[in-house]
């Protein structure tokens, strides 16, 4: 049996030693550390985990070092170590082979553009970042690809970090989870994983809605995401649906990917776009006249990479010529990208009253019969179409439904015309229909 060779009082003078003249590198959990063994002039301090280790290795060998010379008096070098049932190195030889997704610099809180389609998320992220494990436990946000779901994910990640350089973070794509945990099977070293990622201070994971029909998959997140959860670390997800839309999802990942906070990043407005267009012309270091901005912003609504894929042409045409960015460049080379006709609510409820025989108060009003609420269905589904209006505005127009029905609506449409060519046939000739006008 290991006797510690320190009494707790010089331990403790240690760790004060430390915290006084390297508060930098610093942490709370400095006071659980324990010196285990002395010998041959070197001190073995004995860490919780492997996290940790590799902390006190890569920042705090020499302050450790003075700490204890200063407070025996002897001149005593460190070693950290653990006593961690697993192997601590088959786990780090497990964390070399499998690097998580690196962090873009860009993807900061601070670069992130708020506004009435995403605020909820925003808040959301911050506060999970801010209370990790503690705010929203799961946080699972959901929209369509571009609008900034990665950005925030990243954004917690970034600003953890920051607070505490020692948090095990594990930020990866869905995929390669899946990927890790089927080499894991093969190479027999199921264990090395499930260390990895159940031992995640903030485990985070894109597009969680690739293990759809991915059953053994499931199965092992679903007992990684219990171990997490009842340890109170942090889980953040993303994936292009709400929880109960992943098609092929067991039930009871549903029920947990719901019991924290679901948010959605939905289309942004044109005001939003704006300046979203105004922060990536900062990142570029470009100046763009506010009229220009306006003609991106209104030309392309349907999501962030698409603006800035936009105006990193404007800039690379602008450098063939003269450098400059006006209103005629703009127009010429976004030519491909027309501008929306100005289709507004009113005229798609009049469309679809008429070619159904409805009554607009029977569209927006609460009777759910099949042959109201078909057509109304059609109604949202040609509104976010055709107009640049968000999930939750769309709903305010249909007696202040919700964006969750509005979603359910569009998806259903959407699904419903590519196995009914008739049904195709007729959204297309509402849709003309409704340009031509305009």
């Amino acid at each position: 049996m290991i006797v510690a060779p320190l009494r707790q009082s010089t331990w403790n003078d240690v760790v004060e030693h430390v915290r006084l003249h390297s508060p930098d590198i610093s942490r709370g959990w400095f006071t659980g550390l324990k010196p285990t063994d002395l010998s041959g002039g070197t001190l073995v301090i004995t860490a919780a985990n492997a996290p940790q280790v590799r902390y006190l290795n890569e920042h705090c060998q020499r302050a450790f070092a003075e700490a204890a010379q200063a407070a025996t008096g002897r001149l005593i070098a460190v070693r950290f170590h653990t006593d961690n049932t697993v192997d601590e190195t088959d786990a780090l030889a497990f964390d070399a082979g499998h690097t998580p997704v690196q962090l873009t610099d860009d993807y900061l809180f601070s670069n992130f553009i708020t506004g009435p389609c995403n605020r909820l998320a925003h808040a959301a992220s911050v506060a999970v970042a801010d209370k990790p494990g503690k705010a929203y436990n799961p946080l699972f946000v959901h929209g369509d690809v571009g609008l900034g779901k990665t950005h925030l994910l990243q954004a917690i990640c970034h600003e953890i970090r920051q607070q505490n350089p020692v948090t095990n973070i594990v930020y990866i794509s869905c995929e390669t989870f899946t990927n890790h945990f089927l080499n894991a099977v093969e190479r027999g070293a199921l264990n090395q994983f499930r260390y990895w990622y159940r031992h995640a201070d903030l485990l985070v994971i894109d597009d969680i809605q690739f293990l759809a029909e991915r059953e053994r998959s499931q199965e092992e997140f679903f007992h990684t995401f219990n171990t997490l959860y009842q340890s109170q670390r942090q889980i953040v997800l993303s994936a292009d649906c709400s929880p109960v839309n992943i098609p092929s999802l067991e039930e009871r990942l549903v029920s947990r990917f719901n019991s924290g906070l679901v948010a959605l990043v939905d289309r942004p407005c044109l005001e939003t776009r704006m300046a979203i267009v105004r922060a990536k012309m900062k990142l570029r270091c470009i100046e763009v006249p506010e009229e220009v901005i306006k003609i991106i912003a209104t030309r392309i609504d349907s999501n962030v990479r698409e603006l800035e894929g936009a105006l990193a042409k404007l800039d690379l045409i602008s450098q063939t010529r003269d450098g400059t960015i006006d209103a005629e460049l703009a127009m010429t080379a976004l030519g491909g990208s027309p501008l929306k006709p100005n289709v507004g609510i009113p005229s798609i409820l009049n469309e679809v009253a008429v070619r159904f025989g409805l009554r607009l108060a029977d569209l927006q009003g609460k009777k759910r019969t099949k042959s109201i609420a078909f057509p109304r269905q059609i109604c949202m589904y040609l509104a976010r179409e055709l107009t640049t209006l968000s999930f939750g505005e769309i709903g305010g127009y249909f007696g202040g439904r919700d964006h969750t029905t509005v979603i359910h609506a569009c998806r259903l449409i959407k699904e419903r015309r590519e196995q009914d060519a008739g049904l195709d046939a007729e959204l297309q000739d509402l849709r003309m229909n409704l340009r031509n006008a305009s």
